[in-house]
C-alpha cells in the first residue's frame, strides 16, 4: 500500500493542474440552465397543476423504443454516476472532487424533499390504461425527481469544466433527456423533473465552489481513496442490479467492468509496474524520475 500511495499526491496534485479552478462561462451556463427548468415547472404548474403535461409528453415519448429510454433513465442511477466519475478520478482529480461535493448537496436536496412533500406518482394517481409505464411502478415520494437530480449533477459538473461550447451544449441536452425520461418510462411528472434538474444544477454550481475551497479531497490521498472505493462498490452493485430496467442491464454490465479494470490499472497495476515511480500521468514532467 506504501507504494501505492507513495506517488498519489504528487499524481493528483500534478493532475489537478489541468483542469482550470474557475470556468466564468460554465458557471453562467449552469445558471441559466437552473432558471429554464425552474420556469418550466413554474410555467407547467401554474398553467394547470402539479400534474400538468404528464399525459402529453408520455404519450408523446411513447414513439420512440422502451430501451432507449430505459438507457436513458440510467443515467440517473447514483449508482452510474458514481460508476462513471471513476475515469474522472485519477486523471482529472479536481473534477471527481467537485463531483462528491455536488453529490452531497443533491443527497440532501433531493432526500430531504421527497418524505417532506411525499407527492403521489403517476401510478398512483393515473390508471394503468392511460400510461405508458416502463419498469417498475413506484407510488411514493415523486417530488423531486431523484434521477433528474442526479444526472443533473453529474453533467452539470462536466458541463462546468468543459473546454468548448460544444461539449457544454452536450452534457446539459445529456442530461435533460435522462430527466425526461422520467416521464417517459411513467414514473414522475414534469413538475418533479424540472425541480430535479433545476436543484442537480446549482447542486453543481456549488459543488464547484466548495472543491475549490476545500482541497483535502485532492491533497490528501485518503480522502480520495475513500471515495474512488465508494464508487467502486456502486460500480460492483451495478453487476448484480440493473434498477428495475432489464434492457439496459448488458449496458450497465459492461460500463461497471470497464470502470472497475480503469480503476485496477490505475490505482494498482501501474504503480506497482517495475521501473516505475511516477503516476501514469506524470511520464515525462520535471518532478518525475523513473527508476533505473
Amino acid at each position: 500500500m506504501s507504494i501505492i500511495g507513495a506517488g498519489l499526491r504528487r499524481d493528483l496534485a500534478t493532475a489537478a493542474k489541468r483542469d482550470p479552478a474557475v470556468s466564468a462561462g460554465g458557471a453562467r451556463w449552469l445558471g441559466a440552465w437552473a432558471a429554464l427548468c425552474v420556469a418550466a415547472a413554474a410555467a407547467w404548474f401554474f398553467s394547470g397543476d402539479y400534474h400538468s403535461g404528464f399525459l402529453t409528453l408520455n404519450g408523446l415519448f411513447a414513439v420512440l423504443p422502451a430501451s432507449l429510454w430505459q438507457w436513458l433513465t440510467v443515467l440517473g442511477d447514483e449508482r452510474v454516476s458514481l460508476t462513471l466519475a471513476l475515469f474522472l478520478s485519477r486523471r482529472h482529480p479536481r473534477v471527481f472532487w467537485a463531483l462528491i461535493c455536488a453529490a452531497l448537496l443533491a443527497i440532501a436536496y433531493a432526500r430531504g424533499l421527497k418524505p417532506l412533500v411525499d407527492a403521489a406518482r403517476p401510478p398512483a394517481v393515473l390508471p394503468a390504461e392511460r400510461l405508458r409505464l416502463i419498469g417498475e411502478a413506484h407510488a411514493r415520494h415523486s417530488f423531486p425527481s431523484g434521477h433528474s437530480v442526479t444526472a443533473a449533477v453529474f453533467f452539470g459538473v462536466l458541463a462546468y469544466y468543459a473546454q468548448s461550447l460544444r461539449w457544454r451544449l452536450a452534457f446539459i441536452l445529456l442530461a435533460t433527456a435522462a430527466g425526461l425520461s422520467r416521464v417517459a418510462v411513467g414514473v414522475h411528472w414534469p413538475v418533479d423533473v424540472m425541480a430535479g434538474l433545476a436543484g442537480g444544477a446549482v447542486a453543481a454550481l456549488v459543488g464547484v465552489w466548495l472543491a475549490r475551497r476545500s482541497l483535502w479531497g485532492i491533497h490528501d490521498e485518503r480522502v480520495h481513496l475513500t471515495f474512488v472505493v465508494l464508487a467502486a462498490f456502486a460500480a460492483v452493485a451495478l453487476l448484480f442490479d440493473d434498477g428495475g430496467y432489464p434492457a439496459a442491464a448488458p449496458l450497465l454490465g459492461m460500463l461497471a467492468s470497464l470502470a472497475l479494470g480503469w480503476t485496477a490499472l490505475q490505482y494498482l497495476l501501474l504503480p506497482l509496474m517495475p521501473g516505475r515511480s511516477c503516476g501514469p500521468q506524470d511520464s515525462g514532467s520535471n518532478d518525475c524520475t523513473q527508476a533505473d
